[in-house]
Parts: C-alpha cells; sequence; structure tokens
C-alpha cells in the first residue's frame, strides 16, 4: 500500500515539473525583441543606358627621325667621335673607317684617267693634221670616259670611310668602339631626332574601321606622368593575322618629359551597347565578393553582383540587378541584410 502511494507522489511531481518548464519556455517566447534602429540612406533607381566604351591599347613612345648607322665597306673603327647620348649636327663626322686599299684604287684610278685623257688630247691633235684617223679618236674617247667613271667609283667608295650623321639628332644606341672591325649592314651606332616624336601602336581589326587619317586620340604616358591628344597619321592596310591587329603611328608633341622607348596608353571608343550603371559607392566589396543593399519597402537586402567597366563616377554591373531596382546609397553607418532604413 505503501509502495503504490509513493509510485502516485513521484507521477505527481514529474507533471508538476513539466508544467513548470513549459510555462518557463512559454514566457520566453512572448518576450519583446530588440528593436534595431533604422538607418537613413539615399537610393538611385537602377537604369539601362548606352555608355561609349573606352578601350585601351599598348604603345611605345618612339623618335619620327630614326636612323641605324652602319658601314658600307669592310675596315677597322680609326676614329668614333661620338658617345651614347652624344647630340649631333647634320653632317657631323660620326666614324672613321680604316680604307687603305680603296685609297690606292683612288690613286690608280686617277691615273689611269689622266692618262686617258693626253692620250685623247693627242690623237684629236693628229686629227686635226690629218695624221690620225676618226675611229681612234673615238676609241680613246670611249676609253676616257671609262677611266673617269672608275675614278668616280673609286672616290665614293672612299667617301664611305667617313660617316656622317643624316641629320641632327641624339645618339641613343652604340655598339662598337674604336678598332672594332666595321662590315657592311653591321649597326654601329642609333642616330634620333628629338624634334619630332610619335606613338607606335596596333589596334584590334574590329577597331581599326573606325580610324581615319587626322582622327585625335587620348595618349597617356605614364612614366612622364603626362596626358597628351596624339593624332593618327599611319593607318595599316593590312592586319596581322596573327594577332589580328593593325599597326597604327599616331603624331605627339614633343616635351622634355617624354623619350624615345617610354611605354603608352592609347584610348580608343568601342563598342556602344546598353548597359546598367550604378555609382561606385553603392558597391561594396568583402574578399572577392561584390555587393549591393537593395531597398525593399523599409528594409534592405543583400544582393551579389559581378562588375564590369567604369564610366567616370560609375561603374557597369554585369549581373545581380535589374532595371527599376532601388539600389541604396548609405549615408551614415554600415549596412546589413534585413536592416531597417528610412529612404530620404
Amino acid at each position: 500500500m505503501k509502495l503504490k502511494r509513493s509510485y502516485h507522489f513521484s507521477a505527481i511531481l514529474l507533471i508538476l515539473v513539466l508544467i513548470a518548464a513549459c510555462d518557463s519556455d512559454h514566457s520566453h517566447r512572448s518576450a519583446t525583441p530588440a528593436k534595431v534602429e533604422s538607418i537613413p540612406v539615399e537610393t538611385v533607381t537602377v537604369k539601362k543606358s548606352a555608355p561609349l566604351r573606352q578601350v585601351e591599347v599598348m604603345g611605345n613612345v618612339q623618335a619620327t627621325d630614326r636612323a641605324v648607322i652602319a658601314s658600307r665597306l669592310s675596315g677597322n673603327i680609326l676614329e668614333m667621335h661620338v658617345q651614347l647620348g652624344s647630340r649631333v649636327a647634320q653632317g657631323e663626322q660620326l666614324v672613321r673607317i680604316s680604307a687603305g686599299e680603296i685609297a690606292a684604287k683612288v690613286l690608280q684610278a686617277k691615273a689611269q684617267l689622266e692618262q686617258a685623257e693626253r692620250n685623247l688630247t693627242r690623237e684629236q691633235n693628229l686629227l686635226k693634221k690629218n695624221a690620225a684617223t676618226k675611229e681612234t679618236v673615238k676609241s680613246l674617247e670611249e676609253a676616257r670616259t671609262i677611266a673617269a667613271a672608275t675614278y668616280k667609283e673609286a672616290k665614293t667608295m672612299l667617301s664611305y670611310a667617313s660617316i656622317e650623321a643624316p641629320f641632327t639628332g641624339v645618339i641613343t644606341s652604340k655598339t662598337s668602339n674604336v678598332g672594332d672591325l666595321a662590315t657592311p649592314g653591321r649597326p654601329l651606332l642609333t642616330l634620333e631626332g628629338e624634334d619630332r616624336l610619335e606613338i607606335a601602336t596596333s589596334v584590334p581589326e574590329s577597331l581599326v574601321l573606325g580610324l581615319q587619317i587626322g582622327d585625335t586620340l587620348p595618349v597617356h604616358i605614364p612614366a612622364a606622368g603626362l596626358r597628351i591628344d596624339g593624332v593618327v597619321i599611319e593607318i595599316a592596310p593590312a592586319a596581322d593575322p596573327h594577332s589580328r591587329t593593325a599597326p597604327v603611328t599616331l603624331s605627339i608633341e614633343s616635351e622634355p618629359r617624354i623619350r624615345s622607348g617610354q611605354f603608352a596608353r592609347v584610348s580608343l571608343a568601342g563598342a556602344v551597347g546598353e548597359a546598367i550603371l550604378v555609382p561606385h559607392n553603392v558597391v561594396s566589396r568583402v574578399g572577392q565578393l561584390e555587393q549591393v543593399f537593395i531597398v525593399d519597402k523599409d528594409r534592405v537586402k543583400l544582393q551579389l553582383v559581378k562588375t564590369g567597366l567604369s564610366f567616370d563616377q560609375q561603374i557597369e554591373i554585369l549581373s545581380g540587378l535589374s532595371e527599376g531596382d532601388l539600389v541604396a546609397i548609405p549615408t551614415s553607418g554600415r549596412l546589413a541584410d534585413g536592416q531597417p532604413v528610412t529612404v530620404r
């Protein structure tokens, strides 16, 4: 009998504990959640536009007047009158090459010419006295002509021993020194003019048809810290089948900070097409993710996006937004997904 009463008492005690636990759980659920403060935001409505897309191509600064100086004959370099960076005037001697054999040929050719002239003069005098024939005089005239041509050829070859500057400029490359052997076609110096500069670049075949001689294009030279205009002066009539680009040359104004060989960027007008643009400050980045906040009634919703090109103060949205979406521009504080906002 006592065992039965103990059993009933334990059951009643268990029921009371369960009821107390349910009441406690119900009291927690019915508690009022903490109120999240609303943040003021401005908004921008997503619209499609047709921006003019800019395409940049790489180029190099080079001198318009540029000559690779080489010898036309073989011989040791006797004199080198310039150094790397030397400024020279047109006609100034740059290099003198030994040409002893050619000098000897000049003397020989000169002697043969003088002998041919003496023989011709003698026969012409005899012809006047009817002591010579016209055929003999004609043969001597031809011999003098040949001797004169040989003498002229020898003098021309001897003139190649002295190399002169074809125009005024600066020596930008020097690959030989006094004592070196100069051979025909082997570069000795590179001379570049300083007054006229140009940009050599290659333009994609899809854009080159939109260019014309005389067009002005923006040029950026990072090393010089300059943004200038270049004028198209040459367009190749054929494209490279491997790179699918065509060589284009632009003329630029000379400036002390611009030097031959510097890297340049040339901006071209690309295709015009529809795009969704939003201000730069509405896009935030977390690691590799790009996100914006869309206003939905009185709250904001986190939306991942993918961006494209930049246009002034705006950036292109490739995916994640649709025309008509209301994007939040935070004015104070940081936004979070589900954050209550007040639209200004």
